[in-house]
């Protein structure tokens, strides 16, 4: 049973997401503050978090970063009211998973977190390296190395070079990219996609090796 817990300030919204998601069989921990949400994230595994970014006591999008900095392999989904595509651009580059603007659709938010479920987070199950040339992805610890040298990755970076190694040797665009790991079926207005190769790219040299295919998007070469 996946566990989900609701960061938001709003009791009616609090309760309502309680007994939709309760109704699909997960379990659902609810928090009205930003403290509050910080506090069990940290004492309980969770499988996604549900984060309003208007919160009583602290900044939503403040909350967010401090909760990967402390769990870089945080699922974070984000509820807001506030629509503006700044606002959407800057979550997602902080590393939320997604976005959806309130009011929202129940239906469409049940889809979405289905989708996030089940993106590989390291927790097991098949194979747990994948290797494309010297390059060594550890999907249960979430690391990659190559050779001796060995990094974490948060995430994002994690869904993003498992889609690119799955796809050694074939050119990902970004419309691709953008779909499959973000989610997102248009451009929100950001170069995302960019900034999270070049993130990958400065955790290890030998990660440089993501070519860019000008005016597409990436490719990573098999060897």
């Amino acid at each position: 049973m996946s566990r989900l817990l609701v960061v938001d300030d709003e009791e009616r919204i609090r309760r309502l997401l309680q007994r939709v998601f309760q109704a699909e069989g997960y379990a659902v921990d609810l928090a009205a503050t930003g403290t509050e949400g910080l506090e069990a994230a940290t004492q309980r595994s969770y499988d996604l978090v549900l984060l309003d970014l208007m919160l009583p006591d602290r900044s939503g999008a403040g909350v967010l970063v401090e909760l990967l900095d402390r769990l870089p392999g945080a699922r974070v989904v984000v509820l807001s009211a506030v629509p503006e595509i700044g606002t959407r651009v800057q979550v997602l580059d902080a590393g939320a998973l997604d976005f959806l603007p309130k009011p929202f659709v129940i239906a469409e938010l049940l889809a979405r977190v289905r989708v996030r479920l089940r993106e590989p987070s390291g927790g097991g199950g098949g194979d747990r390296f994948l290797q494309v040339g010297d390059l060594r992805l550890d999907t249960q610890r979430r690391t990659v190395s190559v050779g001796n040298q060995q990094t974490a990755l948060s995430q994002r970076e994690f869904v993003l070079l498992t889609h690119l190694m799955q796809r050694a040797n074939q050119v990902c665009s970004r419309e691709e990219l953008l779909a499959d790991v973000w989610g997102y079926q248009f451009d929100p207005g950001s170069n995302v996609v960019d900034v999270y190769v070049r993130r990958l790219r400065s955790k290890l040299h030998a990660l440089r090796r993501i070519e860019t295919v000008r005016n597409v998007g990436y490719c990573l070469p098999a060897s």
